[in-house]
């Protein structure tokens, strides 16, 4: 297969999922972290490696692998590999043209770069695309034909769930970055904070099944990933360790009902009582966005570029948590009418440019 953003936890998973089950990897990309890249080129020997940066290139061990540069690097190394599996695990705007080269390639998609659906969901075609992320993989793993009314994705509510609302605009880094259940990128760890993140989710559930009927609730075990209400009045919930393994054992077609189970189950009477939790709009102001984008999900675009600008500052220590939300409020006002009017690839990467300027001058 061809694995793309190798170093990540997902892409780390996957190698393991891999290698469990005797599965080539041809291709692999990451981003800095060359030193656990060169352990996973040594591992697995693919026989093309990309790299984000020109200047990793000295660091790089490639091992007679082919090696190419940049997004543009990526695609190509996308469209000369034979494997008709790709698995897109780039984190942000960067993995929507390897998704768009995947599908261009007739190669099978599994996605877990949000993104991608998140600022171009019209272009691409779902019924290509296997989810890897636990919440969609969830509700896909219910869906049975039965007429549906409501998709119901879960969250852990971030670093910020049990901190009194006031406190939290002024938080740092340090603070957001302390996830209550488990180690994660920075990035993600801090959307999930600030629910950037369930909302990117929201638009990928519109994406890949079609509905508007979307909820969200705080599920503090993160057992539950995903549930589905019928239109019978009937409700079912998934449950799953949160480690996306079992996603991907699907994406890599290695789920055999003679096989042993490929994770440990979940043991009901080791999990905390469960309790659903609305999503308050007084300590997570970005989630007061959830209808807007569904009705008009080319926002999307518009929510993405705004938050990676305001999330990349704050990281650095050049706003504080609570301007996080405030640059995108802002930006999703300033480019409702904009974002209305695209049309095509072209159209996105020209309102992400401008977003992502403005987000910056706000700054």
């Amino acid at each position: 297969m061809i694995l793309l953003g190798s170093t990540g936890s997902i892409g780390v998973n996957a190698l393991e999922m891999a290698q469990k089950f005797h599965i080539q990897i041809e291709s692999l990309s990451a981003g800095r972290n060359i030193d656990l890249l060169n352990s996973q080129i040594n591992a697995h020997r693919p026989k093309k490696v990309a790299i984000t940066h020109k200047e990793d290139i000295a660091k790089l061990n490639a091992q007679n692998a082919k090696v190419y540069v940049g997004n543009e690097g990526i695609c190509e190394m996308i469209a000369e590999s034979s494997s008709s599996l790709v698995l897109n695990a780039i984190v942000g705007f960067g993995g929507l043209d390897p998704t768009l080269t995947s599908l261009k390639y007739n190669k099978k998609l599994a996605l877990a770069n949000k993104e991608s659906l998140v600022v171009a969901g019209w272009l691409i075609d779902t019924k290509k695309i296997i989810p890897i992320d636990s919440e969609h993989f969830g509700l896909w793993y219910l869906s049975n034909g039965r007429p549906i009314k409501k998709l119901i994705i879960t969250a852990s509510g971030g670093a910020f769930r049990d901190t009194p609302s006031k406190e939290i605009p002024s938080k740092k880094p340090i603070d957001a970055l302390k996830h209550p259940n488990w180690n994660m990128g920075k990035k993600i760890t801090i959307d999930s904070a600030s629910m950037v993140n369930k909302l990117f989710e929201v638009l990928e559930a519109k994406w890949l099944f079609g509905y508007n009927q979307i909820e969200g609730y705080i599920e503090r075990s993160s057992n539950i990933h995903a549930l589905i209400e019928f239109q019978d009045g009937s409700l079912v919930a998934h449950f799953a360790h949160p480690d996306m393994k079992l996603p991907i054992a699907y994406a890599l077609d290695i789920i055999q009902a003679e096989k042993t189970p490929i994770i440990n189950s979940i043991n009901l009477l080791e999990i905390s009582p469960l309790n659903f939790e609305v999503i308050d709009i007084e300590r997570y102001p970005l989630w007061e966005l959830k209808e807007s984008l569904i009705e008009n999900p080319k926002l999307g675009i518009v929510l993405n570029a705004s938050n990676e600008i305001a999330v990349e500052y704050f990281l650095d220590h050049k706003i504080n948590f609570g301007n996080i939300s405030s640059i995108v409020l802002k930006s999703i006002r300033r480019f409702t009418t904009e974002a209305n009017g695209i049309k095509n690839k072209s159209d996105i990467f020209e309102l992400d440019k401008e977003v992502r300027d403005f987000a910056r001058s706000l700054i």
